[in-house]
């Protein structure tokens, strides 16, 4: 799959998932609406995503939401099937990104450093 092609399907997964789990379309009380879709990297031959979640809750909620997540990963992947026209669609997996907890963490830090 050309490169043009694989951003355009992780695009096109990370709004469907998202709009996904914002209008509530999973039944699972541990996946909050606090969640959201910070990533999504599709394999070249288009048969695997990776789906990076995040959110402003604790540690143990995201875990629980990842793993919630990977349990409904097929029905997700039917709703996706079914809204995009495409031959293919990529087997999800699911997996917890705290890169923009940790991006304040630091900020904060260095802030805290610069006024020391």
């Amino acid at each position: 799959m050309d490169e043009l092609r694989l951003r355009r399907v992780e695009s096109i997964l990370t709004e469907e998932i998202a709009s996904l789990i914002v209008r509530g379309g999973l039944k699972d009380p541990r996946i909050s609406k606090l969640i959201s879709v910070s990533g999504v990297s599709v394999s070249k031959d288009g048969a695997y995503a990776k789906v990076r979640v995040s959110g402003f809750v604790e540690d143990s909620e995201l875990a629980s939401a990842v793993a919630a997540l990977n349990h409904a990963a097929g029905f997700i992947q039917r709703h996706v099937a079914a809204h995009v026209k495409s031959r293919n669609t990529p087997k999800l997996t699911f997996l917890a990104d705290t890169s923009q907890r940790d991006g304040f963490d630091i900020t904060r830090k260095i802030r805290d450093a610069l006024e020391e």
